[in-house]
């Protein structure tokens, strides 16, 4: 068979770590849809220095236009000329209104109705594939659960084939704990019925083992003091094994920090104290708690006097060290969209899954991707 490319198009893109993940497992990402401006700049701006440009660019439409044949054909053309690719759609509608931090709507908030906005357009435009990423209250809370299975049963009765997990990014050697749901679904019309499971998985390690590790939990604080690594725990999963990794303190987002105004207020809590509600001190030695940031969540350095810096919350995304945001945003907007984003190596992994399930069904023919 000739080659076939797989076109991806990415929707509620946000700064970008999702896509990233899926480029370097192989995809094309040809598309870039983000509604919000600043998200979209600092996605440009991030990934100017990698040559990517979409195929079709990037755009800031609301997505419930992409429902319009007119607006569609207009914007992607050749897109029904399907012979030689395939095309996947990947995207995490806005999560707030499932989730139980978050506003907890659900269906009928202004983003729980971009869930909805999304699955019409998978069905509607009927790509090969899609991922449909989104937080674990929309399974696991039973408000929201009906609203998922629903969705769930659309896709099924419009040939797909589905596979949904809580995956941990801990798994997939993010130094984070933070887990997310993934909706995954392949069309039975390109690949037929025949797919049971999907074939293979590219986790690093397997979450109960790393919970039973040895990890640190709280050391007194003290201003640039030294403190050994454990034996026993996997260095790649701790938050100073990040730091240096991506030479945070010369990274041009390194100065990028909210200064402390009342030093009080944080001298007396402990490295490693993640228990509280808001303020949490991470603990050089073990994973971060989940980065959201939202909802007065402040995580502060382990051994200096402050919160940490973007380029910090960065590397707990698992971002390579040259992803860069620009400097005149508000650094309330770099927090917002880097806490949003999918971790680098758990979206990789997924990606990696998904790519590998793709060869194993067209197994007996040459596909080059």
């Amino acid at each position: 068979m000739e080659k076939i490319d797989v076109e991806v198009f990415s929707f509620f893109s946000g700064l970008g770590l999702l896509d990233l993940g899926f480029e370097n497992a192989g995809f094309n990402i040809v598309f870039v849809n983000e509604y919000n401006k600043r998200f979209l700049q600092a996605y440009q701006y991030a990934r100017k220095n990698s040559g990517h440009l979409p195929v079709y660019g990037y755009s800031d439409r609301d997505i419930r236009e992409y429902l319009s044949d007119d607006v569609w054909h207009h914007s992607f053309p050749t897109y029904d000329e399907r012979e030689k690719k395939l095309i996947g759609f990947i995207g995490g509608p806005p999560c707030p209104d499932f989730s139980v931090a978050g506003k907890n709507i659900g269906k009928d908030g202004a983003n729980g109705q971009l869930t909805s906005t999304y699955t019409n357009l998978i069905i509607k435009r009927n790509p090969d594939f899609f991922v449909f990423e989104n937080v674990k209250g929309l399974y696991q809370t039973k408000k929201h659960r009906k609203f998922y299975n629903e969705i769930k049963t659309q896709f099924q009765k419009s040939g797909y084939k589905l596979f949904d997990s809580i995956e941990n990014s801990l798994e997939y050697g993010v130094p984070q704990y933070r887990n997310r749901l993934f909706l995954i679904g392949f069309s039975t019309k390109t690949f037929g019925r025949k797919m049971a499971y999907i074939t293979s998985s590219h986790k690093k390690y397997n979450l109960d083992n790393i919970l039973s590790l040895p990890w640190p939990i709280t050391s007194p604080f003290s201003i640039d003091n030294k403190l050994d690594c454990p034996k026993g725990i996997p260095a790649d999963l701790t938050v100073e094994f990040w730091f240096n990794k991506n030479k945070v303190e010369t990274h041009p987002n390194g100065k990028d920090i909210f200064r402390v105004k009342v030093f009080h207020k944080y001298e007396n809590i402990y490295e490693g104290a993640t228990i509280g509600k808001s303020f949490k001190r991470l603990h050089r030695w073990r994973y971060a708690p989940t980065s959201a940031y939202g909802n007065n969540e402040v995580h502060l350095h382990p051994y200096k006097m402050r919160r940490i810096s973007v380029a910090e919350a960065l590397a707990l995304q698992s971002a390579p060290a040259d992803f860069v945001l620009p400097a005149h945003l508000p650094l309330s907007s770099k927090f917002k969209m880097i806490g949003n984003g999918v971790p680098v190596l758990l979206s990789q992994g997924i990606a990696m899954n998904i790519m590998d399930t793709i060869r194993q069904l067209i197994k007996g023919e040459t596909y080059n991707v």
